[in-house]
């Protein structure tokens, strides 16, 4: 059964939303309530800017998280030194741009190879794991493998925005297949950004997946009916495919 990645950077973004004036909600306390809801995992992006995202967060995430912690970075100097001092569980390397509302595409692999497989290597020193966070292409994944990349994250954001029937069994075939081609080079195969209780229905059957990253359609459903909850909820959803 694949696992579920709770994202609870939204949680912070509702904090930050009072330019920090306010010590709640804090994701800390989220992060307890998903993994009593049945979370595999806890996942968090600190970004350059610190928009939601605290290093205090993450440290005392490292702490309290009894699951795994995994962080997503940019392969910068500042973030590799961070993810050297926390040690994490699982570092996925993500592409990051300030003026996005979120992380809008998978990293460009092939033409940051040689940085991408430095930032690996720093992070295989330290011990951690590495996984890349790509779109559903073949080239990206068989590079991911080549520089020495531990899994992927393949990137669904795409095949969940799609309106056209057409268009969403397309892209989902392509994640499909990235999903078994990376499976086939000794790559974990993980998927994320934009699944929700709807989306997520579309994965019955395809056990390809190690492990689903959720965040913005939980916290939203969380608003609702509470973390804890929301959490079980799409576990359940996850344990039916």
């Amino acid at each position: 059964m694949a696992g579920l990645a709770v994202n609870v950077d939204h949680i912070a973004t509702l904090r930050q939303v009072r330019g920090g004036a306010a010590a709640y909600p804090d994701p800390v306390h989220a992060a307890v309530l998903a993994e009593l809801g049945g979370a595999d995992g806890i996942v968090v992006h600190l970004r350059e800017d610190r928009r939601h995202i605290q290093d205090r967060d993450l440290f005392l995430l490292k702490k309290t998280v009894l699951s795994k912690l995994i962080l997503e970075m940019a392969a910068t100097d500042e973030m590799l030194a961070v993810a050297a001092d926390t040690r994490p569980d699982l570092v996925t390397l993500v592409p990051e741009k300030r003026t996005e509302l979120t992380t809008e595409g998978g990293l460009d692999v092939i033409s940051t190879a040689d940085a991408t497989q430095q930032a690996i290597d720093v992070l295989h020193r330290a011990e951690i794991p590495v996984s890349l966070f790509i779109d559903a292409d073949t080239r990206q994944i068989k590079t991911a493998a080549e520089i020495g990349a531990d899994m992927v994250e393949i990137h669904t954001g795409a095949f969940c925005e799609a309106a056209a029937l057409a268009d969403k069994k397309r892209l989902f075939s392509s994640i499909v297949d990235a999903a078994r081609l990376a499976r086939e080079l000794d790559l974990g195969v993980n998927a994320g950004h934009g699944l929700c209780y709807n989306t997520i229905g579309w994965f019955a059957g395809t056990q390809t997946i190690d492990e689903f990253s959720i965040g913005h359609s939980i916290v939203a459903r969380a608003a609702m009916v509470g973390m804890e909850k929301a959490v079980r909820e799409m576990r359940q959803l996850i344990k039916e495919l």
